[in-house]
């Protein structure tokens, strides 16, 4: 029989990161303090799901030239770092209507990607598209069925409606759709936007499957690889 701590042990921890020259250092430093999932963001002008934190990330990331191709090299640097992580790029549909929707997940692929997540790209539309689906406590348990049987490999549950972004306490709106994703799938639950605080991650993890943790890592990596990893152990901890 398994004790609790081995129990707690094998919830996903995801950490999101902005894509920069120093993302693959960064990255890196996360995964050897306890991350198992990296989601690398891949700035657009009007991130329309993302709070303060990760906009301002977004518009420095644009102002240092981090257009669609130097995103995907730090993608694929990033993959020599880390061989076995799974590594997420997070960005939006236009992006991807710009460059070319087959021609960025055939790119994608090629630089490491595991998957992908289109925050504004609802469950439905172009299906033929791999990568995660959110569901949020709005939706409907009919979008709730049809994320989970289009996601890719787990569903993201987002606590809030709203951006992302630290907030005070964790959302009361997780255990409903916890309970519900549940109904709809046998896939991992990972639940991200609005969870900053080792105290809230361990919150979220008694229901969910896995925690992602971005305006937080992003605020902190701002600080170098040693504060971000000293962030992420915490957590880990935590979890």
């Amino acid at each position: 029989m398994r004790d609790e701590s081995e129990v707690r042990s094998k919830k996903t921890l995801g950490v999101y990161l902005m894509s920069g020259p120093e993302t693959p250092e960064l990255a890196e430093a996360a995964v050897a303090a306890g991350a198992d999932l990296v989601e690398l963001g891949f700035p657009f002008s009007d991130p329309l799901a993302d709070g303060p934190v990760i906009r301002r990330a977004a518009e420095r990331a644009l102002a240092r030239g981090m257009r669609t191709q130097a995103c995907l090299e730090c993608l694929a640097a990033t993959r020599e770092r880390l061989p076995e992580t799974p590594l997420v790029p997070m960005t939006y549909s236009s992006l991807l209507e710009a460059y070319g929707w087959e021609r960025f997940a055939a790119d994608a692929r090629a630089a490491g990607a595991t998957s992908l997540i289109v925050a504004d790209l609802p469950a439905g539309e172009r299906p033929e598209l791999r990568r995660v689906q959110l569901v949020a406590p709005t939706s409907t348990d009919e979008r709730i069925a049809l994320a989970a049987a289009q996601t890719d490999g787990w569903l993201y549950l987002v606590t809030v409606a709203g951006t992302t972004g630290a907030r005070r306490d964790l959302s009361p709106a997780l255990a409903g759709l916890v309970d519900r994703a549940r109904r709809a799938t046998d896939l991992p639950l990972y639940a991200g936007f609005g969870i900053s605080t080792p105290e809230q991650a361990h919150a979220a993890a008694e229901l969910a499957d896995g925690v992602v943790v971005g305006s937080r890592a992003v605020e902190v990596a701002e600080e170098g690889p040693a504060a971000l990893g000293a962030l992420v152990s915490s957590l880990r901890a935590a979890l």
